[in-house]
């Protein structure tokens, strides 16, 4: 029964640090800018201080706190960077159990209950961290996890056992593997408990983003008013053009003449890369973006684009439904069949160039953390 206690604290203790890492409240800057992985090997080289320059995944291999606890991180991480060839990094968390906080219910006033934990205190820990990894996929973070799990560093042990430290539940961890009949954990070091977790200096909505695959990168990368370059999280969708139709009269003529043409998509990237040109002549926020079938032109950067309604619908802020109806299409009456009174649609245009017959708010596309880190490299 002691044993299972044991067990069972062990594990929720590690699970607790582990949700501290995974889940950080908020960050100041915009989830929807580009993180920009710029090393600062003077930073590095005197600190070694976490940064989120170094990767969006790393392996969490230990903790420590009390006195001593940063000098005892330095030495494990000096020695991972020499002995075993791996970037380590240190990152310091404070934790706070001294302000009350709100809990379930309401007290006889109508007020939310406020309580307090049981453990009252704040203390510092400063933990190990290895990178620099891409995803979680990436075929160097299962090599370096399983190195080390099995490692025994020097600064950790002596005569092959855990010596006095501040790495955390590391007797605990001593304890278990002695009562263990597992093989395999009793060969285990002392940071066999290593396990893979985001960068904790990057939010996870950052993390999560899947992502623009690299040719669609490529193709957009450095051009003119790119929509990767918007800084909002939504924008307007005016323009679409299409590489596979050809409808201009002249385009038509030259090309029953034989005259040689690019691709149809290339001559549709320059159709909107014009009308964005025009577009910003006139003063508006004009983004151009190149997919794989088609090119397409936005206009304007938010946030957010309204509110949804009980009913599921969503009503539009007022600065995205005047876009939408500057360069949606024109209505006008017409006469039918029999005379019958109908409303026609005519798109807008400008330069010669139509505009789509139903604009829309989009969401900007974003190249992955991950990718962007591995480019920058």
């Amino acid at each position: 029964m002691h044993r299972f206690k044991f067990q069972i604290w062990l594990i929720s203790s590690l699970m607790g640090f582990a949700l501290l890492l995974t889940d950080d409240a908020a960050y100041a800057k915009s989830p929807f800018s580009l993180v920009r992985f710029t090393r600062s090997k003077d930073v590095a080289k005197s600190s070694r201080l976490l940064t989120e320059d170094n990767g969006p995944w790393m392996i969490f291999a230990g903790s420590f706190a009390g006195q001593g606890a940063e000098n005892d991180a330095r030495q494990l991480v000096q020695e991972l960077r020499s002995r075993y060839r791996l970037a380590a990094y240190l990152h310091k968390k404070n934790y706070d159990f001294t302000q009350p906080v709100e809990g379930k219910g309401f007290d006889k006033f109508g007020s939310r209950k406020r309580m307090r934990y049981s453990s009252w205190g704040s203390f510092d820990e400063v933990a190990v961290l290895v990178g620099d990894y891409s995803s979680l996929n990436d075929p160097k973070l299962k090599k370096h996890l399983n190195v080390i799990k099995y490692s025994m560093p020097r600064s950790l042990t002596e005569r092959g056992r855990i010596k006095a430290t501040t790495l955390r539940f590391a007797g605990l961890r001593q304890y278990l593997k002695s009562l263990t009949g597992d093989k395999e954990q009793k060969k285990k070091g002392p940071l066999g408990n290593a396990f893979a977790t985001k960068n904790p200096i990057l939010s996870r909505e950052m993390i999560a983003r899947q992502g623009l695959e690299p040719l669609l990168v490529n193709i957009n990368k450095g051009q003119k008013y790119s929509l990767l370059d918007c800084p909002g999280k939504y924008t307007v969708r005016v323009a679409s053009f299409r590489g596979h139709v050809v409808i201009d009269q002249q385009e038509v003529s030259d090309i029953e003449n034989g005259k040689s043409f690019k691709s149809r998509l290339d001559v549709a990237g320059e159709k909107a890369e014009r009308l964005v040109a025009m577009l910003r002549k006139r003063g508006e926020e004009a983004y151009l973006f190149h997919d794989r079938h088609e090119s397409i032109v936005t206009v304007g950067s938010f946030d957010e684009i309204g509110r949804q309604l009980p009913n599921g619908t969503i009503d539009l802020l007022p600065s995205v439904g005047k876009i939408m109806e500057r360069y949606g299409p024109t209505r006008k009456p017409v006469r039918g069949r029999n005379g019958v009174a109908l409303t026609g649609i005519q798109p807008r245009a400008l330069g010669g160039y139509v505009f789509d017959v139903a604009p829309q708010p989009v969401l900007v596309p974003r190249r992955s953390i991950g990718s962007d880190y591995l480019s920058r490299r």
